[in-house]
């Protein structure tokens, strides 16, 4: 069961955010309540909501010499020889895209991602989305999108609305701390979604080639 925790600010105040294993200290400069959400891997995610047999991550794979060329359950192409990494798997395996391309990167390394996220609304009808990550790719480039799971298909749009404040890159230790302002709350229609550019761009209102060279690390549904 997802958990949050609401936070009633009338101050400048230091709280503290315990998440999927972090501990963050913030400070809050709002006289508004806030809600304290913790991320969850894209991977855990997508496969309780698929209801998976196997949990796996549709968008990273891993070597398998004897596999064919398939269409994953999202929908993505990959090339033979490479599989999904299923959540189960050596976390040392080295992961790549759908083109077999290495991520330089371990399943460990990757399912390791984890933080939490602040929604905080504003008086003029916005959401300040703050962003507390760790255990990212070191300077990796990330972008923040939002789903609509109210359309079918599922919907993404950029969090800021337009594309142009959504994105950062994580630090040498692989964190981030980020805020963007959504242009209307979140609901339950929604999700905060994190993104790994593996080619190292962005795309503006794009969210890339899922699979390739774009891959949803961690989510959360409000």
């Amino acid at each position: 069961m997802m958990r949050f925790y609401t936070i009633n600010i009338k101050k400048t105040v230091d709280f503290t955010i315990i998440g999927l294993a972090t501990l963050t200290s913030l400070t809050a400069l709002a006289d508004h309540t806030s809600r304290v959400l913790p991320l969850q891997t894209h991977a855990a995610f997508f496969s309780s909501e698929s209801q998976q047999k196997i949990p796996l991550d549709p968008q990273v794979f891993v070597a398998a010499p004897t596999a064919p060329a398939a269409t994953g359950p999202q929908g993505i192409k990959h090339i033979a020889g490479v599989r999904n990494a299923l959540i189960s798997d050596m976390p040392e395996l080295p992961i790549m895209n759908a083109t077999g391309k290495s991520l330089d990167m371990t399943l460990k390394a990757w399912l390791a991602g984890q933080g939490d996220v602040v929604l905080t609304n504003m008086p003029n009808g916005t959401q300040k989305v703050t962003l507390i990550l760790t255990h990212l790719y070191p300077h990796g480039v990330y972008s923040v999108f939002e789903n609509h799971f109210d359309q079918k298909p599922v919907g993404f749009t950029p969090l800021d609305g337009n594309g142009t404040a959504n994105k950062f890159v994580s630090d040498g230790e692989g964190k981030a701390n980020v805020t963007i302002i959504s242009p209307s709350p979140l609901t339950h229609d929604n999700a905060v979604l994190v993104i790994y550019h593996s080619d190292g761009k962005t795309h503006a209102k794009l969210r890339g080639d899922i699979g390739v060279d774009a891959h949803h690390q961690l989510i959360v549904r409000p």
